[in-house]
């Protein structure tokens, strides 16, 4: 087409960072607001916070909103950047995105706010890395990415739950330890100390 786009004259790896830690801060900022927490509370239990008297349809309104306005944005820089749009260019990102998050939070864990935005961006990078490792696989060929994409959603699914087993019987085999040294220490008539 030849139209001056922004990345024209910028790199993107330079812009890029800085529009997506902007809107990481911004959405750290609101998400600590009353009206964030509300948002945040809806998410995880609508009945609960409807009895608290919040308006659980504005709330939804406005999370389907914010979600939505940083979708075009993500279209608008994806547009400037490959200088076209296409109508099939946004298929199957939802499934990248949920991969993205699942794979974020499995990794970097989720306790606040700001963690838990820092897990999503730091899990769509994760996410690009193995399909980009993924592609490079002599045996997989680049129409297989559908594949590719599937095997690491199920394995960012089965992780989390994987390594809360490990971490559960690593705590039973302590715990089991601990019984088990206090029950002989008590046959020989010691005390244990705490």
């Amino acid at each position: 087409m030849g139209d001056t786009t922004l990345f024209s004259s910028i790199n993107p790896l330079l812009v890029l960072p800085f529009i997506v830690l902007f809107v990481k801060i911004l959405m750290d900022l609101f998400l600590r607001t009353d009206l964030g927490l509300a948002l945040r509370a809806t998410g995880d239990n609508a009945r609960m916070i409807r009895s608290l008297g919040v308006n659980t349809d504005n709330t939804t309104i406005l999370g389907v909103s914010l979600s939505n306005g940083m979708v075009a944005l993500s279209g608008a820089l994806i547009t400037q950047y490959s200088t076209f749009a296409d109508s099939s260019m946004g298929i199957g990102m939802i499934v990248i995105g949920l991969a993205s998050v699942i794979i974020g939070e499995a990794i970097f864990g989720a306790g606040n706010v700001f963690r838990a935005t820092l897990a999503v961006v730091l899990g769509s990078i994760v996410y690009r890395i193995v399909v980009a490792l993924a592609l490079y696989v002599p045996w997989l060929r680049p129409s297989d990415l559908k594949l590719i994409t599937a095997i690491i959603v199920i394995f960012a699914l089965v992780f989390p739950s994987i390594q809360r087993f490990l971490k559960q019987k690593n705590m039973a085999r302590k715990r089991s330890l601990e019984l088990a040294e206090q029950a002989f220490s008590s046959k020989r008539g010691g005390t244990i100390d705490a």
